[in-house]
């Protein structure tokens, strides 16, 4: 990603957005000897019994949104999100499961308990959190989140961006393509608005993958995608060689990618809090998300509830 890489240091976004919101989860506790020597064995003693029995972890996922989940070469899911996941199974001592499930429908089959938790690029907003939309009608069962990894949203145009879109606000007269239910839906609602009242309305095109979306640009049917910026840059630099695509302007609302969790899951909340912040401090954390250059996003430890 070659204009996301990040400094010698986490960047503030991520500071902000975790440390300004929500509690901190911190594992261990400091006069615990045998915590101290082996912290890895403290949390799986805390894992909840149905997990410790049946020895697995079922994580709904959507693995068709590069680099952060798709299928690799042999067929199983592999990304930014997998990768992750198979480490922390391997800190809980737990066999990974994938449920390939496409995205609108990966809430509710959480809460019809098709699986044990969501991890797909999924943003820690508060209308999830509250299981509302943003007019406060409800949508269904709300959830709590374990963030992980901090996403703002991208623009990706054409290549040579022939319409010079920088902005949102560029948008306006103009047709956006975006995959429905994701956070990048919620924005291009918003922006409708907003061209409305300026009187250049903006069309949207829904698709229920971000690949259709990317094919609209690509076909000229569309002006601009709405991504999540890993991948938006994974998008631009590996489609057709890096000449079909190139994200354009600056990131927009940074929020947190979590790992959904029925509201009831509390122990296990709170079990997979502190395998995120072991992951994060044994420095694999940070070499899985330089394997996808996502460094930009780098969380600085496990937050519960922490999105805006």
């Amino acid at each position: 990603m070659q204009h996301h890489r990040a400094p010698s240091r986490r960047p503030t976004v991520a500071a902000l957005a975790l440390a300004t919101t929500g509690a901190l989860l911190l594992s261990g506790c400091g006069g615990d000897d045998t915590a101290a020597k082996d912290p890895v064995q403290q949390i799986r003693a805390k894992l909840p019994k149905a997990q410790q029995s049946a020895k697995v972890l079922r994580i709904g996922m959507d693995v068709n949104y590069p680099p952060v989940e798709f299928r690799g070469a042999d067929g199983k899911p592999d990304g930014l999100d997998p990768d992750i996941a198979a480490a922390l199974g391997r800190i809980l001592d737990l066999r990974v499961e994938y449920v390939d499930t496409p995205f609108d429908k990966l809430l509710p089959g959480l809460q019809n308990k098709q699986y044990d938790v969501v991890m797909s690029a999924l943003s820690d907003i508060r209308q999830r959190r509250e299981g509302v939309d943003e007019n406060g009608k409800s949508t269904g069962p709300a959830v709590d989140f374990v963030d992980y990894f901090i996403a703002g949203t991208s623009i990706v145009v054409a290549k040579g961006n022939p319409k010079g879109v920088r902005t949102l606000d560029d948008l306006c007269g103009k047709t956006v393509a975006v995959q429905s239910g994701t956070t990048q839906d919620e924005i291009a609602a918003r922006q409708v608005t907003a061209c409305t009242r300026a009187g250049k309305p903006l069309t949207v095109h829904e698709f229920d993958t971000d690949a259709k979306a990317l094919a609209e640009v690509a076909a000229g049917t569309a002006h601009a995608v709405l991504n999540d910026f890993p991948v938006a840059a994974w998008a631009a630099k590996n489609t057709d060689g890096g000449n079909r695509f190139e994200v354009t302007g600056a990131q927009s609302r940074s929020n947190p990618y979590g790992i959904a969790l029925r509201k009831e899951d509390t122990e296990l909340r709170d079990v997979l809090a502190k395998a995120v912040d072991q992951l994060i401090r044994s420095g694999e954390y940070d070499r899985i998300l330089a394997k996808w250059n996502v460094a930009a996003g780098a969380a600085q430890n496990a937050v519960v509830n922490g999105g805006i």
